[in-house]
């Protein structure tokens, strides 16, 4: 059985786009980051699996969505250093939150993919597998663009399974920060932080999935994250003793 595709929507959605306001705050932010990056003190930790994977060739990496503010900055650190020719195709909502990160994703170099589970879906599938083809990397948020937060949706594992490459869980956490009260705690870094970068085992998932399958999947995938991913204590449930890192 082939991986299952989202279920098609009658029309065409289009993305909305950023408008000027949303251009010069995409300037403004990409230079936030681009300024505190500079300061950050990072510690890397990865697993050698997820090393040779990322050594052999492409791979998608999926990172929480309340840890974007560095996530670009980890590509171009940790990956493009070391293979520089690579780029990265990322999926980002085609809401108008998404239309700002697009932009910023475009001034960081990353060729943005307009869709989410709940708006365009099954087109950003097909286009991000599009783009694994012409020899791009993939990044997702798998527990975006709506929550729940540090809950794995299903479409982390069919987008893997239908381009055929390993799924990389991706994290990090931070000595000083601020988590801002929006429904995925969003982690904004501080100047001269310390910050531990973990790249964890990656999933190697089947072209043929059923739907018992794929839930197998999916429910490994986000153990796999949370195992990389310090929560804080009220959200720790089963998954460990994490600390917290916001301020």
């Amino acid at each position: 059985m082939s991986p299952r595709r989202p279920p098609r929507r009658s029309g065409v959605v289009t993305p909305v786009q950023a408008g000027p306001g949303a251009r010069l705050a995409a300037r403004l932010i990409w230079l936030a980051v681009q300024t505190v990056d500079a300061t950050l003190r990072y510690e890397l930790q990865t697993d050698q699996t997820a090393w040779e994977a990322m050594r052999r060739g492409r791979a998608i990496f999926a990172v929480w969505h309340n840890r974007l503010a560095l996530s670009l900055r980890l590509y171009t650190r940790f990956i493009q250093k070391h293979d520089p020719p690579r780029r990265l195709a990322a999926m980002v909502s085609a809401s108008r939150d998404g239309g700002l990160l697009a932009r910023v994703l475009a001034l960081f170099g990353v060729q943005p993919v307009r869709g989410s589970s709940s708006r365009r879906g099954p087109q950003a599938l097909l286009e991000m597998v599009t783009w694994a083809e012409r020899g791009y990397d993939l990044a997702i948020t798998p527990d975006g663009p709506r929550g729940p937060r540090y809950q794995v949706q299903p479409g982390a594992v069919d987008l893997a399974a239908l381009c055929g490459l390993p799924l990389i869980p991706v994290s990090y956490d931070l000595t000083r920060c601020r988590r801002l009260k929006s429904w995925d705690g969003f982690l904004v870094p501080l100047p001269f932080s310390g910050c531990r970068v973990r790249f964890g085992d990656p999933l190697e998932v089947p072209r043929a999935l059923d739907d018992a399958a794929r839930e197998t999947y999916r429910a490994e995938f986000e153990r796999r994250l949370l195992a990389i991913t310090d929560l804080p204590a009220r959200l720790l449930g089963p998954f460990g003793s994490g600390r917290t890192t916001a301020g």
